[in-house]
């Protein structure tokens, strides 16, 4: 099957399967990772090779299929590897795909069970999906899940955790929103794989710590 018609059932996929996400994890969300992993990618110089755009561009466009945090049916969990099955995608890249949306997660990485070897598909890849996580549009896609989720906005008697478990980090229930971003977000930035990523994140990440310091004089009453 032709690779843009590939893409273009992808798409189709990406609506049907996501449209009921609330806005963090929407397919909006998908688009705007799609666009970040390729431009990532030509500035990392993967364009030359067709085989890893289309990697890149489908394993982007995946990537968020059967999120557990929005995981209806244990059955979902497969909704990937069946649609690259019946798409007829080659062996190599297939398991290269899976590979990229298997390994790309914050959970993995921070404790400790992330891919070992990156290669520049899943750099490209993962890097646009954090990037999507920090700066302007990181901040409103952390406060909508919040709401969604009818997570406490901040808690000055709550602190931050210096570590994190896989369960404590999948439990929503015991962070608060703001505790959100030092527990995840402000750790982004120095976990980038690719020059381009940690390029653009520099930009998103300051605005974040500009964020945070006028919340808290706000939230103190000094500002």
């Amino acid at each position: 099957m032709a690779r843009k018609e590939t893409v273009r059932n992808a798409e189709l996929l990406v609506e049907k399967t996501m449209k009921g996400n609330d806005a963090s994890h929407d397919p909006a969300h998908v688009w705007r990772v799609r666009d970040l992993a390729l431009s990532l990618a030509r500035e990392e110089g993967l364009s030359s090779s067709p085989a890893s755009m289309e990697i890149v561009e489908l394993a982007a466009l995946l990537h968020d299929i059967g999120d557990y945090k929005y995981l209806r049916d244990p059955s979902e969990g497969k909704i990937v590897e069946n649609f690259l099955e019946e798409e007829g995608v080659e062996k190599d890249k297939k398991s290269v795909i899976l590979k990229i949306i298997k390994g790309m997660g914050f959970k993995e990485e921070v404790t400790g069970h992330a891919t070992s070897e990156w290669f520049p598909e899943f750099g490209v890849v993962q890097d646009a999906d954090r990037l999507d996580a920090i700066g302007a549009i990181g901040v409103a896609r952390c406060f909508t899940f919040g709401g969604s989720r009818k997570i406490k906005l901040h808690d000055p008697a709550i602190m931050p955790r210096s570590e994190l478990s896989k369960e404590q980090y999948v439990n929503k229930d015991e962070q608060t929103t703001i505790n959100h971003f030092h527990e995840k977000l402000l750790k982004l930035k120095d976990m980038m794989k690719t020059k381009a990523g940690k390029r653009r994140a520099e930009k998103r990440h300051k605005f974040m710590e500009e964020f945070l310091k006028e919340f808290y004089e706000e939230w103190n009453g000094v500002a």
